[in-house]
């Protein structure tokens, strides 16, 4: 164990006590009718406790510093802070030798190697601002380089490595309307100002209410200085960077019109020149381009595409462009999957991508002349509270591949990718934590819909100490998007469920990504719709098996599976308790609420949500509320404004009239990630275990 995990580990211990406490008091169950949660026996296995979130480690951001060893961001969640924190560490690829890269310095993001492999370039807080930093590997010396009020992202390299570029947040001041305000007398408290906003885009999930200002770009002399600014207008210029191989030009993608945020499927990529700041346009297609990437000989341009036509759920493809004749070649058409990150080998043959398939993410390789080859490897592991499909890799100048993995009973490690011969963990950063406990064991189910016979991918989470002979409670976990994909890959979450005795189940009903876009539409302008059939499916398929209780299901989800847990227990009354998660309640108050409603209103609405206001009706789980008789809970932070938490309130509102055992859970100061700190991650799992447990009828593992 290294000296900061022990550190870590001794202050978990040291508020295991206070932390239970905390969960205790913040369930929604008073003390007189509380039944509190399994308790283990002397003869029950050693199971996951909420306290064990705290001990999760996992790796992200993998990148070779040479073709035998590999640095990677070690994420580990820290109990002081509440707080993800981030170490760089170093593999040896052949002798497995595994140590600090940086040891001196924490909670470092987007490390980033050089081209002559000399200095890592990265950002790190200072006095609560990120700023950027150089590290030199043969001196082991570190440097800050700037001192900004904003954080630099897309950190890249100029090929000489003597600059590097990067975006940053420019703010831009607009005058206030009123001007003829009098001036405060000395002394006097007056009201705070009024704050004038003219904008469309004007707040966001996660960042509150916005500033002016758009991403631009800068450019930075490794040797210190001032960065200097390459790209202005109202409208965003960033997101991922590519120098020319003259180092002349950078390559970035952007909508380039000022009603950007009204054309949320929009950017084309353009190229801006280092030394005189002009612009030019490279590409013009209908739909968004993005993540421009040179080739290393300088010849091709790869990037994506979406070819738009206002569907709900759209692939992106991959391109590449030959800068030569501007000749464009669509490479992954034929695969009909959602592309994620790629990288170009080092030859300019071909590249390396991820991409979404049947709920893993997958990589494959393919040729410049569209010839896709999958490899036999599914990345993950950096989904630490539900299984969504996630993951990372690097491919070495040699071609070596090194990935995250995507296991059933651990979060991600680093593993080397072998063409002949088994893959190879080259970390088990979790077997400290994990190893010694019982944990659930996920299980294949394969679900026949009855609406079409279409087969829906679902898995199931068997309880530590699960005995087929006996009957278990069963909680059905949604997903949501919902053009989004649950895979078999390890969740705190569940595993939390099953270690209190339940048997939990999830699925990718239709309209799920990682399934081609016919899958995914089956919902265009349709949802809820036949989805909510694909899950009781799934129920139907767990219970076929033997051992739920029938007498206590469950159902719970978040944000899309808020939506269709609202929309179930509107439609059944076979659940005995349900917690619905920061949801969509009412589809024509959502629409002009939502933080995005100019994507929301084109792409998931066939027309304006006034125009269009009885259809919006028929799908908003507020309209079925009225069959409402399940036991609910409604839990969202209440700085979320992706599902603003007056969808909650709506609902709960609307139950209580109706006199429904309801109760309503709000997180202070959390966005539409609930559980984005390890605390909240906690209080989500315990209060909806809580609930559950409030109306479960029997003990758990009864015998048939």
């Amino acid at each position: 164990m290294s000296a900061y995990r022990l550190v870590n580990r001794k202050r978990n211990f040291a508020l295991c006590a206070a932390m239970t406490a905390i969960c205790a008091a913040l369930t929604p169950v008073s003390a007189a009718d509380s039944v509190g949660v399994a308790s283990p026996t002397d003869n029950a296995p050693n199971v996951l406790t909420y306290n064990d979130t705290f001990n999760l480690e996992f790796v992200s951001n993998p990148q070779f510093i040479n073709d035998d060893t590999v640095i990677y961001s070690r994420q580990s969640l820290d109990i002081m802070s509440d707080s993800r924190q981030s170490r760089l560490w170093q593999v040896d690829i052949s002798s497995g030798k595994h140590r600090p890269f940086i040891a001196q310095d924490e909670n470092i993001s987007q490390a980033t190697l050089s081209p002559d492999g000399t200095a890592i370039a990265y950002t790190k807080a200072v006095d609560g601002r990120a700023q950027l930093h150089l590290y030199y590997l043969d001196s082991k010396q570190s440097v800050r380089l700037t001192n900004s009020d904003e954080a630099p992202s897309n950190l890249t390299w100029s090929p000489d490595g003597k600059s590097l570029a990067f975006s940053l947040f420019t703010e831009e001041k607009n005058a206030p309307i009123f001007t003829g305000m009098p001036a405060k007398p000395e002394g006097a408290k007056w009201a705070e100002q009024a704050t004038y906003i003219d904008t469309t885009q004007y707040r966001g999930d996660g960042r509150g209410y916005l500033r002016e200002g758009y991403n631009q770009i800068y450019v930075l002399p490794v040797e210190g200085g001032t960065p200097r600014q390459l790209t202005d207008g109202k409208f965003p210029s960033g997101g991922s960077l590519s120098f020319s191989r003259d180092g002349d030009w950078i390559y970035f993608a952007t909508p380039h019109r000022e009603d950007y945020a009204l054309h949320p499927y929009f950017s084309d990529i353009y190229r801006v020149n280092v030394a005189t700041a002009e612009s030019e346009q490279v590409t013009s297609m209908e739909g968004p381009e993005g993540s421009p990437a040179l080739s290393p000989d300088g010849k091709y341009l790869a990037f994506t595409h979406v070819n738009d036509r206002k569907l709900s759920y759209q692939n992106n493809d991959l391109l590449v462009m030959k800068l030569s004749d501007g000749e464009i070649t669509r490479l992954t058409s034929s695969l009909d999957r959602a592309i994620g990150d790629f990288t170009w080998r080092k030859n300019s043959r071909g590249l390396l991508f991820s991409y979404l398939d049947e709920g893993d993410n997958k990589l494959a390789a393919v040729n410049l002349k569209g010839d896709v080859k999958p490899l036999d490897v599914a990345i993950g592991g950096q989904s630490l509270g539900r299984p969504y499909t996630s993951g990372a890799f690097a491919m070495s100048d040699e071609g070596t591949v090194v990935y995250t993995s995507a296991a059933r009973n651990m979060p991600g490690d680093l593993t080397l990718y072998r063409t002949r011969d088994d893959d190879r963990a080259l970390t088990h950063l979790n077997d400290d934590t994990l190893g010694h406990k019982a944990l659930a064991e996920v299980i294949d189910l394969s679900v026949t819909s009855s609406v079409d016979e279409r087969n829906i991918d679902a898995w199931i989470a068997l309880p530590p100490g699960f005995d087929s002979s006996k009957e278990y409670p069963f909680i059905l976990e949604i997903h949501g998007g919902p053009h989004a994909a649950y895979g078999p890959h390890f969740a705190m979450e569940i595993q939390l469920m099953a270690a209190q005795g339940y048997v939990v189940a999830w699925s990718n009903p239709r309209g799920s990504s990682s399934y081609g876009e016919d899958f995914g539409n089956l919902i265009h302008h349709n949802y809820p719709s036949e989805d909510y059939n694909d899950l009781m499916d799934v129920v139907d398929a767990v219970i076929d098996k033997g051992y739920v209780d029938t007498d206590n299901l469950f159902i719970t989800g978040g944000s899309g599976g808020g939506v269709l847990t609202a929309w179930s227990i509107g439609k059944t009354d076979r659940f005995a308790a349900a917690v619905v998660a920061k949801p969509v309640i009412n589809w024509m108050s959502f629409a002009l609420t939502a933080d995005a409603y100019p994507f929301f209103s084109q792409y998931w609405m066939s027309d304006m949500p006034w125009n269009i206001a009885d259809k919006l009706w028929k799908r908003s789980p507020l309209s079925l509320v009225g069959n409402v008789t399940t036991p609910t809970m409604l839990l969202t932070g209440e700085s979320d404004y992706r599902t603003p938490i007056s969808e909650s309130e709506q609902y709960y509102q609307a139950l209580k009239l109706q006199d429904i055992d309801a109760a309503m859970v709000r997180i202070p100061g959390a966005s539409h990630g609930i559980a984005s700190k390890p605390s909240r991650l906690i209080q989500k799992v315990g209060n909806i275990i809580a609930w559950f447990e409030r109306y479960k009828t029997t003990s758990d593992g009864k015998d048939k």
